[in-house]
């Protein structure tokens, strides 16, 4: 098939407001799946997709769809809507010419619309406007319409107006994207130069990469060269999703489809490398993907029923279908053996830990996540941390930096005062203000990660009554006013709930960790002490008091020294117990830590 009968695009927009639905209502206009074999969210193919009704994975297909006696190729690559998978929005969108931007009538332009957008014309995408759900009671299309045109500077006049959910106006969107979206570019003569835009890792199959062929052809028992890590394998199948994985001869230019080449470890494939063909390879790579930067970090420790070498087993098998999820050994004198983990965000973090417990039936105990820091040593060596317990001695410490975010949030206007009172109590800096309607602002912010990886955007939600939303990326990392606080259970430091803040907050942040380990860690039969140390010097304390045995129930009558006797004797034991007893430290514990609220 020539490229000119070929579109790529790209669905994004903001979390719920209809990619996957509009991706279902394009496979049955097309008749690309069989009435049998119809179901909502059919791209979703994790369970955990489907039971929260988001999109994690980016994923592909190819739909064939006749317009004026033309036959043309439709590659779809639906992408996820949450901040966390901005990265996976990024490689889809590097694979295509055109991208449909969905908005949702009632809502109107979330934050997350506005980042993909920007990341769309940025890989010099074809932007198609369509405002979905208008069917609902409470849309207004003509206001939505003309809120894209303020801020994206398309006409109100080329949006479609589309109910994903009925149909109503999908004939016309599919229409416009054989009209309005540019075929691939003819470079079929060229020698090939194919693009990963992801992989997983089949069991029995080893690596399948997903392509889009940008120049010359793929075809099977052809020998292929990766030209990032020079490796040479032999194609054994070469298909398209249709959605199904459907084996075809050969993979023309402007196509999308799937690679298996006897790849065994998905290590050896690094998304955004370019395929060449051995024997006639291309000049220079095609301009791959910065690799995926992980925001925050937590230890996972194993819990009952789980032993270390079973933990082990689940992160590898995880990583195999999430290359932006890294582990690696760490050891905790509180906790014994565990991992270090990174993920993009906490929502990934989430997701991880349930696919462990869901998929490996495996028990964790999970540490406070926290974001990664710079530190400047005396010596001038400047190194990336990621846990509290990596900070070298403070006497060491030249300079700490913290990595800051450049953060967008959308509101109503009646919530504009309690929104900046928040962001000022997170050390976020005001940037600018921009009014997009009567109803609505947006703020930008330059915002410290730490501040706002955790309960931020809960608060956000509660302050603005749900309607508020927020996107953020990460613009570098600047020197701050940071300490590292130690807490000691028992007069024994728990690296593990460890934190680094800004000093103006220690004392204060300090004494109300202590008040909630004390509510989550259960009482012993001896007294528990809790402190909070700043550079070897405790700055508050709090006691967790032991149980009361009355071991003088079962005396009655004789003489008092008896009685006294037998109190001394709890006593000394109490002593001894204290001496050698080890405290338990519950999961809610390491999370108790994290909540920054007042109440």
């Amino acid at each position: 098939m020539g490229t000119e009968h070929i579109r790529n695009f790209s669905i994004v927009a903001h979390i719920d407001h209809g990619k996957s639905t509009l991706a279902d209502r394009l496979l049955d206009l097309t008749g690309a799946v069989d009435e049998r074999e119809k179901m909502d969210q059919l791209l979703d193919s994790m369970d955990i997709e489907r039971e929260r009704g988001i999109t994690i994975k980016a994923s592909a297909v190819t739909m064939y769809h006749e317009f004026q006696g033309i036959r043309y190729m439709l590659n779809l690559i639906d992408t996820p809507g949450h901040v966390d998978f901005h990265y996976e929005v990024s490689r889809a969108l590097a694979a295509c010419e055109g991208a449909l931007l969905v908005v949702d009538a009632s809502q109107g332009v979330e934050a997350q619309t506005v980042a993909n957008a920007y990341l769309a014309v940025e890989t010099h995408n074809e932007i198609l406007p369509v405002i979905n759900k208008v069917d609902l009671p409470a849309a207004q299309p003509d206001l939505v319409a003309e809120e894209i045109e303020h801020i994206f500077g398309i006409s109100k006049n080329h949006c479609f107006q589309i109910s994903a959910k009925s149909g109503l106006g999908v004939a016309d969107l599919l229409e416009g994207i054989i009209t309005l979206l540019p075929p691939p570019k003819d470079r079929s003569i060229e020698p090939t130069a194919a693009l990963i835009f992801d992989s997983h890792c089949d069991e029995y199959r080893g690596v399948i990469c997903y392509v889009r062929v940008f120049a010359g052809s793929l075809r099977t028992r052809t020998k292929i060269r990766l030209m990032g890590s020079g490796r040479t394998y032999m194609v054994t199948e070469l298909g398209k999703f249709m959605p199904e994985m459907t084996p075809v001869a050969e993979l023309g230019c402007g196509e999308v489809g799937y690679v298996i080449a006897n790849i065994r470890q998905l290590a050896d494939v690094t998304i955004g490398d370019t395929i060449t063909e051995d024997s006639r390879p291309a000049v220079k790579a095609l301009p791959g993907y910065q690799p995926p930067m992980q925001m925050v970090f937590s230890d996972f420790y194993p819990g009952n029923n789980t032993d270390y070498p079973k933990l082990r087993a689940a992160f590898e098998k995880l990583t195999l279908n999430d290359a932006s999820f890294s582990f690696t050994p760490q050891s905790s004198p509180a906790l014994g053996f565990g991992f270090r983990c990174g993920f993009l965000g906490l929502l990934h973090m989430e997701i991880i830990q349930e696919r462990l417990e869901r998929e490996n039936d495996i028990d964790v105990v999970q540490t406070a996540p926290t974001v990664s820091y710079e530190v400047v040593t005396t010596d001038g060596v400047a190194r990336r941390i990621d846990s509290p317990s990596e900070l070298p001695d403070r006497t060491k410490i030249e300079e700490l930096w913290e990595p800051f975010v450049r953060l967008e949030i959308l509101t109503g206007t009646d919530t504009i005062g309690g929104i900046m009172k928040l962001a000022e109590q997170r050390r976020c800096q005001m940037i600018k203000t921009d009014y997009l309607g009567p109803t609505r602002v947006m703020f930008e912010y330059k915002a410290p990660l730490a501040e706002i990886v955790y309960d931020f955007y809960d608060q956000l939600k509660g302050i603005s009554h749900g309607y508020a939303t927020m996107d953020y990326e990460f613009i570098g990392f600047e020197a701050s006013d940071l300490v590292k606080i130690d807490i000691l259970v028992n007069k024994q430091p728990v690296d593990a709930l460890s934190l680094i803040i800004h000093r103006s907050v220690a004392e204060t942040r300090g004494r109300r960790v202590l008040v909630r380990l004390r509510q989550a860690i259960p009482r012993h039969q001896f007294d528990v002490p809790l402190q909070v140390a700043v550079g070897g010097k405790i700055i508050a304390r709090e006691t967790i008091k032991a149980y009361r045995k009355d071991v003088t129930a079962k005396l009655y009558g004789g003489d008092v020294t008896r009685k006294m006797k037998v109190l001394k004797k709890q006593k000394e034991g109490k002593k001894r117990m204290k001496s050698i007893g080890q405290v338990q430290i519950p999961q809610e514990a390491f999370m108790s830590i994290l909540d920054s609220s007042d109440n």
